[in-house]
């Protein structure tokens, strides 16, 4: 029987979706074993997020305290290192973010626990847990077995992962807080964002792509034109970023953002890992290619092999006619 831990992420005002991701994932593990699913969640006026958590996972045990209004990796570190001693489940899980980053090896440390980070996914085989990390930016995927004894801790990738339905009615508990004063040698100053273009992509539901394929700048009125006739925002891959055809603000990737539209049209990009590392969480692919052999293929729900001046107008001409 595997006991799985979800540490639920939240900010200013939002429970952020890589906590629903890992409660899913979570699900299917412990459903594998005859355990249950537990949601964690430190902050302060939380109560919605308690309940919204309670479709996803058996229980919910939740600290609403003034002192975690704010993230404090202090003073979730007190807390958790508590709970995981008293609760002693077999695998915890904390998103791969910067405040998963900020605490998972810390708390890691401080109980000694067998930790792997940035996973991707974790199966069930033999009765054993075996979690799964990408090597090589993402070209090679390793199965892993944890040494020692649990609780196991792991951080999940953002994005890695699907958010199902909600089929669940855990129960709520509000718990005491082990932390009965604040923290004065670390605390929370104030948010900084980074700067958001006049489009934030990681919002959008349908994106059109681009990539080195469109050859140069003045063949960006053809994509723009599919976009409008898609009412799409437009992205695209590092080397139209670097080209100069859009702002870094549209890059998708490992050095640019992650994004998971409704749909996701690629256009003359091969498919780098870099790139598909931060748009196969998309729930439709199309992708438009020439090369047959493209990378962007293996993860594409629909593909067209074909040279893209030749599709695009077709494409965006019969968008026009449809919509009359």
């Amino acid at each position: 029987m595997v006991n799985v831990y979800v540490l639920a992420e939240h900010r200013q005002g939002e429970l952020r979706e890589i906590t629903l991701e890992m409660l899913t994932k979570a699900a299917a593990v412990a459903g594998q074993t005859g355990g249950e699913v537990v949601a964690v969640l430190l902050g302060s006026g939380v109560d919605s997020f308690a309940e919204k958590m309670g479709g996803y996972c058996d229980r919910v045990l939740y600290v609403d305290d003034p002192l975690f209004a704010d993230y404090n990796s202090e003073k979730y570190q007190k807390v958790l290192a508590a709970l995981l001693q008293e609760y002693k489940p077999e695998l915890f899980m904390i998103g791969h973010t910067t405040q998963g980053v900020d605490l998972a090896p810390a708390l890691a440390v401080e109980l000694k626990l067998p930790f792997i980070s940035d996973v991707i996914d974790i199966n069930v085989a033999d009765g054993k847990l075996k979690p799964v990390r990408q090597f090589y930016q993402g070209k090679v995927n390793a199965n892993f077995s944890f040494k020692g004894e649990p609780p196991y801790l792991v951080t999940f990738r953002e994005a890695s992962l699907e958010i199902g339905e909600p089929a669940k009615n855990g129960s709520v508990e509000k718990i005491a807080s082990p932390l009965l004063e604040d923290i004065a040698y670390r605390r929370f100053i104030e948010y900084v964002e980074a700067e958001v273009g006049d489009v934030d992509i990681t919002q959008s539901e349908i994106l059109v792509a681009v990539g080195r394929g469109i050859k140069e700048d003045k063949n960006m009125p053809l994509i723009q034109e599919l976009a409008a006739a898609m009412k799409a925002d437009i992205c695209g891959s590092r080397a139209a970023i670097d080209a100069g055809w859009l702002g870094h603000d549209r890059q998708v990737g490992t050095s640019g953002k992650t994004v998971k539209p409704k749909l996701y049209v690629a256009i003359g990009i091969s498919g780098a890992f870099q790139h598909l590392a931060g748009m196969k969480g998309a729930k439709a692919i199309v992708a438009i290619n020439k090369d047959p052999d493209a990378p962007i293929f293996s993860v594409a729900d629909f593909g067209i092999v074909d040279d893209l001046f030749k599709v695009v107008p077709k494409l965006t001409e019969k968008l026009k006619e449809l919509k009359g």
